[in-house]
């Protein structure tokens, strides 16, 4: 008989004390419902917008995420300096200086026993943070890498770098899933030889906001150029996740799905 595939869920970048709190609503219903083996979330924006903290990212782990991932705005809060130094399950991006506390990666066990290596990498077009190119550093990972299944959260800005990344490791990570830009994309499919794909998985922030953060100052900024303060945007939240089937023999993603929970509409969605 076949191996019975092992199901990931990444979810896209929650964002601030309302993604949270959805995330906290949200998460228990999609696990009763789809059963999956480990659930990833992007945290680099869970305290107040920008960063990530002890206390963010124990609501996340206690809401049931198994393993928070980063990007450009993993270092915005001091605190995570300590956290990344003594919790692996958050991780920073894989392509960060080597002398930066934390690690870029990490392998999970699913309660079958299945090892899902988890693997935060960053772009670099549009970037302000300086990484190494995200490109030779996950080559070289994969390289050494011994495990068949491997989720790369490709956090970056430009749509090109990120299919770039999609093609480049087609047949060499199980899935590459994009974030950063909190905009969901209608390009996911599995490739050529086996690697899901999907440009960007989008965020857990509110409907009603520019990428979450209230829109007002931003338009404003763009109006006349001036610094305006950003703040976390409330109302009505949604949830952007992806889910992916994978062979464990394999490590070849075999069935994928994006899905969007509204705050209205979650519970029915999700059978309640």
């Amino acid at each position: 008989m076949p191996s019975k595939p092992v199901r990931l869920i990444l979810i896209g970048d929650v964002v601030g004390r309302h993604g949270r709190r959805f995330v906290r609503a949200v998460l228990p219903l999609v696990k009763e419902k789809y059963l999956p083996d480990v659930v990833i979330a992007n945290g680099e924006n869970s305290a107040g917008g920008l960063g990530i903290i002890r206390r963010t990212a124990d609501e996340l782990f206690e809401a049931g995420v198994d393993v928070l991932t980063g990007g450009n705005h993993i270092w915005d809060k001091k605190e995570a300096l300590e956290l990344l130094k003594t919790e692996r399950r958050v991780l920073k991006p894989l392509n960060f200086h080597p002398t930066t506390p934390g690690n870029g990666s990490f392998v999970f066990r699913t309660a079958a026993g299945h090892a899902v290596v988890v693997v935060s990498l960053q772009g670099r077009v549009f970037m302000e943070a300086v990484v190494d190119n995200p490109f030779t550093v996950i080559d070289g990972f994969l390289k050494a890498n011994r495990h068949a299944i491997v989720l790369v959260d490709f956090h970056a800005e430009a749509t090109a770098e990120k299919q770039a990344m999609g093609f480049f490791l087609d047949g060499r990570a199980s899935a590459v899933l994009g974030t950063h830009t909190h905009v969901p994309t209608a390009d996911g499919r599995i490739m050529e030889n086996g690697t899901a794909y999907q440009t960007d998985v989008g965020m857990t922030g509110a409907l009603d906001s520019v990428i979450g953060m209230k829109h007002e100052p931003i338009v404003a900024r763009f109006i006349d150029g001036m610094h305006h303060k950003f703040e976390v945007a409330g109302g009505s939240q949604v949830l952007d996740m992806t889910l992916v089937d994978v062979d464990p023999e394999s490590g070849r993603a075999v069935a994928m799905k994006a899905r969007r929970y509204h705050e209205d509409t979650y519970a029915r969605e999700l059978g309640r």
